[in-house]
C-alpha cells in the first residue's frame, strides 16, 4: 500500500452510541475539558477531515483555538491550524459555512467525479479535487499523503469513521462517552454496518482511559504505528497538562 497519514479518529457519542440526535438539533456530547483536549490534538495535526454532512449540519470551523497553541505551531514553521479537508459525493456545500470562512490556510473539498461540476461555487475558498467515480478513504489517504499530511485527525461523521475502519487505516481511535442516552433508532450511530478489522475474534487495544469531568475518554490503537505517547496538551513545548478528573 502507498503512504498514507497516521490518522487519528476522534468521536464523541452517547452511552446508547449515537453521535447526534434525531430532531435535527446538535446534540452537545462533548464538555469543555474535552474540547480543550481536543485542541490540543488537532494543534499536533497537519489535516483535519470531517464529512460534508458533518459541514451541513454543524458547520464547524475546524481550527486550532487556543492562541498558544497556534503561536507554537507558527514557531515550528507550521500554519496556524491545520488544513481543512472534506468530503462530498453531491457536491452540497455552501462556501459560506464556517469551514470554508473561518481562519486561513488551505481546504480542500474531495468530490466524486459527478460531483465536481457542482462544486463550482467553492473554487474561491478551496481547492476542488476530482476523486474519481467514487472517492474512497484510502486513495483520499494516499493523496493527503502525497500533499505532505503526515498526521491526520479525523472528526466525522458516522459515514467517514466506517470507510476508515472497515478499510483499516486508522491508527489509533479517541472515543468519548457522554453519561446520557440518546434513545432513538432514527438518530446517527458512531459507525454503520460493516466488516470491521476488530470483532470479537480481534479485540483492539485499550491504551488508556481517562476521565474528563463528566465524560470519559477511551484510546485505543488499531494498528502497529500506535505509540503510546500522548500529544502536549498545553501546546507550547513544555510538559503535558494534568488530567482534568486524575
Amino acid at each position: 500500500m502507498a503512504d498514507r497519514p497516521y490518522t487519528v479518529l476522534s468521536c464523541g457519542m452517547s452511552l446508547d452510541g449515537y453521535l447526534d440526535s434525531a430532531s435535527g438539533e446538535r446534540l452537545v456530547l462533548s464538555n469543555r475539558a474535552d474540547l480543550d483536549r481536543v485542541d490540543a490534538v488537532r494543534a499536533t495535526c497537519d489535516a483535519i477531515l470531517v464529512g460534508a454532512a458533518t459541514v451541513r449540519n454543524d458547520d464547524p470551523r475546524l481550527t486550532v483555538r487556543a492562541a498558544r497553541r497556534r503561536t507554537a505551531r507558527v514557531a515550528r514553521g507550521r500554519t496556524p491550524s491545520p488544513i481543512k479537508v472534506t468530503v462530498t459525493g453531491s457536491g452540497d456545500l455552501d462556501p459560506r459555512t464556517r469551514f470554508f470562512t473561518h481562519g486561513g490556510g488551505t481546504k480542500l473539498v474531495y468530490a466524486a467525479s459527478a460531483a465536481a461540476t457542482a462544486c463550482g461555487n467553492l473554487h474561491s475558498v478551496a481547492t476542488v479535487v476530482d476523486a474519481g467515480a467514487t472517492v474512497t478513504m484510502r486513495w483520499l489517504s494516499e493523496d493527503l499523503h502525497a500533499r505532505g499530511v503526515r498526521r491526520l485527525m479525523v472528526e466525522g461523521g458516522g459515514h467517514v469513521h466506517t470507510q476508515f475502519l472497515t478499510d483499516d487505516l486508522a491508527d489509533e481511535l479517541h472515543l468519548v462517552v457522554a453519561p446520557f442516552f440518546v434513545g432513538d433508532s432514527q438518530a446517527v450511530r458512531f459507525v454503520a454496518d460493516g466488516a470491521f478489522p476488530f470483532h470479537a475474534g480481534r479485540r483492539a487495544r485499550l491504551a488508556q482511559v481517562r476521565q474528563l469531568g463528566d465524560v470519559v475518554l477511551l484510546r485505543y490503537g488499531l494498528s502497529d504505528r500506535f505509540t503510546q505517547e500522548e500529544p502536549d496538551r498545553d501546546g507550547d513545548g513544555g510538559p503535558p497538562a494534568e488530567s482534568v478528573g486524575q
